[in-house]
């Protein structure tokens, strides 16, 4: 199989071949063809060219056509460049939609790669559960490809004060070349309330939720497998991270335990949990953060104190604790003082 890439070098820099979706052929002459036929737009003094088909990201397939990559449980470095959470797609009869896309557009390509050894069917939406980078940079290739980018109404909002924060950040974690090719996705399409979204026989729910992991959580429920994608409102072996409220985390977690659901796939660990068994160590490590941090407030704990011991008891059944449980203690601190 043959693909066309495109060589893009930053100055006095690293270059990256970048992958021009939807060139894929069984061989270079017919790869070429195809380009001739449809010329894409590609960065001025570059020209597109085939060559085989790069590596694709494993994949498990955890229901019919419902397939998810899982990320490493570590935090974005060189080594592991950004491969850090989990995505995945579902396959319809008529098309295909992609839930979160990684931390580079380097892994929409590998991404893509795997929907193609699958299946030939357009890649109609690419969904994303919430705005941390980790989930959304890959994005970009979907949309060359035609995706429609859905997200939570105010995921738009959460990027755009975020964005280039994020972007410096995993530019020193992952390395520049790396990040080549790799910019902010535009929504362009919002959901406020429950959407739907018909793959061919094959119906997808979002639901946008209020302010809980993140002020823009969305979640993405297959009914025909029962499967939820929950992004990072569920956590399974990394430790969770808190970026919004945590009473407003565990009031939705009351709410999608409710759901009835075969499995879930949390945004980071296993590929897929029992549903709603697998959401247990999550909502036990909320209620001890939440306890643990009344508990200081009430005792007259200084914040930079409490931090060193609120849901402390928890760090034996989470990885990363210590580069997270500090974070989330001081977020809710910072909410419940004012109860």
């Amino acid at each position: 199989m043959f693909e066309a890439v495109v060589l893009i070098c930053l100055n006095a820099g690293p270059c990256r071949e970048m992958l021009l979706p939807g060139f894929e052929a069984d061989n270079q002459q017919a790869c070429e063809a195809a380009l001739a036929e449809a010329p894409p737009k590609t960065p001025a003094g570059t020209v597109a060219f085939c060559q085989p088909k790069g590596a694709a990201l494993a994949v498990e397939e955890i229901a019919e056509g419902v397939f998810v990559h899982s990320g490493l449980i570590e935090e974005p470095d060189e080594a592991n460049l950004g491969d850090v959470s989990n995505l995945g797609f579902v396959i319809g009869d008529a098309s295909v939609a992609v839930i979160d896309s990684g931390s580079a557009r380097w892994m929409g390509e590998a991404l893509w790669r795997s929907i193609r050894q699958r299946t030939d069917k357009p890649v109609s939406h690419v969904i994303l559960t919430h705005m941390h980078p980790d989930h959304v940079f890959g994005a970009s290739l979907f949309a060359d490809a035609g995706a429609e980018v859905v997200g939570h109404e105010r995921l738009p909002r959460a990027l755009a004060d975020r964005q280039a924060n994020y972007l410096e950040s995993l530019r020193r974690l992952i390395g520049e070349e790396a990040m080549i090719g790799t910019v902010a996705p535009d929504v362009t399409h919002s959901v406020e309330a429950d959407t739907r979204i018909d793959l061919g026989n094959r119906r997808l729910t979002l639901t946008a939720w209020p302010t809980a992991h993140t002020p823009a959580d969305l979640t993405v429920f297959d009914t025909k497998s029962g499967t939820l994608f929950a992004g990072d409102l569920v956590f399974d072996q990394h430790t969770p991270a808190l970026d919004g409220s945590v009473l407003g985390w565990q009031d939705v977690m009351a709410r999608m335990t409710a759901q009835a659901a075969l499995r879930v796939v949390p945004g980071h660990g296993a590929v897929s949990l029992p549903w709603p068994e697998g959401a247990a160590p999550l909502e036990r490590y909320l209620r001890a953060l939440v306890a643990d941090t009344r508990a200081a407030i009430a005792d007259g704990t200084r914040l930079g104190n409490a931090v060193q011991t609120i849901a402390a008891d928890e760090a034996e059944h989470w990885h990363l604790f210590e580069a997270y449980n500090p974070r989330n203690a001081t977020v809710a601190f910072t909410e419940l003082e004012w109860e």
